[in-house]
């Protein structure tokens, strides 16, 4: 058994603690949370702040807002906790060294929650794609368009910059492509705040390009109700539609792959011939779940972080890069 804590009982935390109650090989020891009332609603011990955890943990998730992340790594990190931190890993580059630095001076893991490099779909895309199903890599192109209701920015600092969708949203698209692309050398962008007239950016293009010759577009709004976006497409998140829609489509030198149908276009030499379509088949998982028996393996010391603190940081870098080219101030 795995002895967790979880820290933040949140949207997230709180799917969190679901998972870890269920799971047979976990033994879920505590919460943390200021708040009492959220406290009491779990059937496990209680804990205002990390520095009150009188029980034995063996890691922690770390799921309160992103400001507060370096600060409870290192208390975590001075605990020994090994940590799985809810991405972004930080909100700034000098918070993301802390927290490094932090898991280098105790010698723990860090795993960053970019939960999506465990879904079956993004596991099998990259298996196509790392063994040359489509050839060399050419293009993407990328959607993340859905629109959050009204009520979303009854909470204030969603209608100012920290609201923008940038961080709160293409962060999982950034380490998506990052994941399946490497580390972008050019990030170039526009973007837009009209619709909602609120001190942020709602809507942008964005361009990356890659080290190895593919270039990237990423096209956002939370503006539009539209049937493209991963969530939408994937159908993972139950306060939001699913379409199961492509929203993803990447061009070879020998065809082309659309996801997350897993749809395989190829057959055609040139524009003469018109390629075929094709799906691969993939199996199911809860990404959530695999990514907390994931840190389980991380906190055995039986695998390496499949994202760490360095990774998640780089990830970070790119959507801060991101969020210059677009105007973010």
């Amino acid at each position: 058994m795995t002895r967790l804590l979880v820290a933040g009982g949140g949207l997230i935390g709180r799917r969190h603690i679901a998972f870890a109650l269920e799971h047979p090989e976990i033994d879920l020891v505590g919460v943390i949370d200021p708040d009492p009332d959220v406290r009491a609603s779990f059937p496990v011990a209680g804990f205002a702040n990390m520095d009150d955890v009188d029980v034995v943990a063996d890691g922690v998730i770390i799921a309160t807002p992103t400001d507060l992340h370096a600060d409870h790594a290192e208390t975590a990190a001075r605990h020994g906790w090994h940590m799985l931190i809810e991405k972004p890993v930080a909100s700034t580059v000098e918070q993301a060294d802390r927290v490094v630095a932090a898991a280098d001076r105790a010698g723990v893991h860090v795993l960053v929650g970019h939960h999506r490099r465990y879904h079956p779909q993004v596991r099998k895309l990259k298996a196509l794609l790392d063994e040359g199903r489509i050839g060399t890599l050419v293009l993407a192109s990328m959607i993340w368009s859905m629109k959050k209701p009204d009520v979303y920015f009854d909470v204030p600092w969603r209608t100012g910059r920290e609201g923008s969708p940038v961080m709160i949203n293409l962060v999982h698209e950034v380490d998506l492509l990052r994941f399946l692309f490497g580390d972008p050398v050019h990030v170039s962008g526009f973007g837009s705040g009209r619709l909602r007239n609120q001190n942020r950016i709602e809507s942008g293009v964005v361009t990356l390009g890659f080290a190895d010759g593919p270039v990237a577009s990423l096209v956002f709004a939370d503006t539009t109700p539209s049937p493209w976006g991963f969530e939408a497409g994937i159908g993972e998140n139950p306060n939001i539609g699913t379409t199961r829609q492509d929203m993803l489509r990447i061009m070879g030198t020998n065809g082309a792959i659309s996801f997350p149908s897993l749809t395989v276009w190829d057959g055609a030499e040139d524009w003469s011939q018109a390629v075929k379509p094709s799906v691969v088949s993939c199996g199911a998982g809860v990404p959530l779940v695999s990514q907390m028996e994931h840190f389980c393996d991380v906190i055995s010391g039986r695998i390496k972080p499949l994202i760490d603190a360095r990774d998640g940081r780089q990830t970070l870098l790119t959507t801060l890069a991101i969020e210059t080219a677009l105007g973010v101030e």
